[in-house]
């Protein structure tokens, strides 16, 4: 896990700081509706539903994790993908950020579907309901250099969330 601090708290922000988390103002409109172009800058977008865990990705997502795009991916397959100390830091955060309404930003590494491996910056931001109950997380999940510092915030000249 590349973090120094794995502590949840330490990575993990309240909802009101989502548009800080998810800048709202780089790339045009074009862009940010193509999946592709987002694939292209080592980005992509997920949302993971609850109860049933069903994961949707856009193309980007499924380049980091070496998996085939627009493949069926169950949550337990993707969450393996996790490099061992990357899994139990993001499964901590994730189980915070839905019992606390909680966004969070954590990098880590993945050991990708197909054999090799990359570092990836998960923010993760649940979505509530019209009673305040949170139905799924989503987010955006960005490829890093190797050499990339532990997470602070995504940088906001990369992408729009849509």
């Amino acid at each position: 896990m590349r973090p120094v601090e794995p502590l949840p708290l330490n990575h993990s922000w309240p909802l009101f700081d989502l548009r800080e988390h998810l800048s709202t103002a780089v790339l045009d409109p074009q862009a940010a509706d193509n999946a592709e172009a987002l694939a292209e800058r080592g980005l992509g977008l997920w949302r993971c539903d609850l109860p049933d865990e069903r994961l949707s990705w856009t193309a980007g997502v499924y380049d980091l994790f070496g998996l085939e795009r627009g493949s069926p991916v169950a949550r337990l397959h993707a969450a393996s993908l996790y490099a061992p100390a990357s899994r139990e830091a993001m499964e901590r955060l994730r189980t915070y950020a839905i019992g606390h309404k909680r966004g969070f930003t954590l990098d880590v590494d993945i050991d990708r579907a197909d054999g090799g491996r990359c570092a990836m910056r998960l923010i993760a931001a649940p979505v509530l309901d019209a009673q305040g109950e949170v139905i799924a997380l989503h987010g955006a999940k960005q490829l890093l250099p190797p050499d990339a510092q532990p997470s602070r915030k995504l940088d906001p000249t990369i992408f729009v969330m849509l």
